[in-house]
């Protein structure tokens, strides 16, 4: 792995992932690291060789998950989103095999193939996930109830 910074006030991070690394621990050591607290992920692409995301399977609450997984399939990697809110990252990601196309949220377990490329800016905003009535996490303003 190696994360290029530009040195300005907002930080830009350009983070390139080898073969073999996990996604979303990868961003997460780069997010701790750099004491990143608030950001988005503007791109992400790439190839992998596993992949772990979670659905939601009821339109009910609460929410029941599902958590598909892949191993040792060549996939491509077509987008990385999300916010990164008081230094947790929310992230969804799409990817396809040669037959369908998958989206969902991201889990631990999506390792890079040949190579990922992420690009993640920082915002000047401070937020914060709490939890409303229903158990969802919901992004706010740091200090609003």
């Amino acid at each position: 792995m190696d994360c290029f910074v530009t040195n300005s006030d907002l930080r830009h991070f350009i983070i390139r992932l080898d073969k073999g690394e996990d996604v979303l621990e990868s961003i997460t050591q780069i997010i701790d690291k750099h004491k990143i607290k608030n950001a988005i992920v503007v791109s992400g692409i790439g190839t992998l060789s596993d992949a772990r995301i979670h659905m939601v399977t009821t339109t009910t609450y609460p929410a029941i998950e599902t958590f598909p997984e892949w191993k040792n399939v060549p996939m491509e990697l077509c987008s990385v989103s999300g916010i990164i809110a008081d230094g947790e990252p929310h992230l969804h990601i799409v990817f396809s095999d040669l037959k369908n196309t998958y989206s969902g949220h991201m889990e631990l377990g999506c390792k890079t193939l040949y190579l990922c490329e992420l690009v993640l800016e920082e915002i000047p905003i401070s937020l914060v996930r709490k939890k409303d009535k229903n158990g969802t996490n919901i992004l706010q303003m740091k200090g609003e109830n």
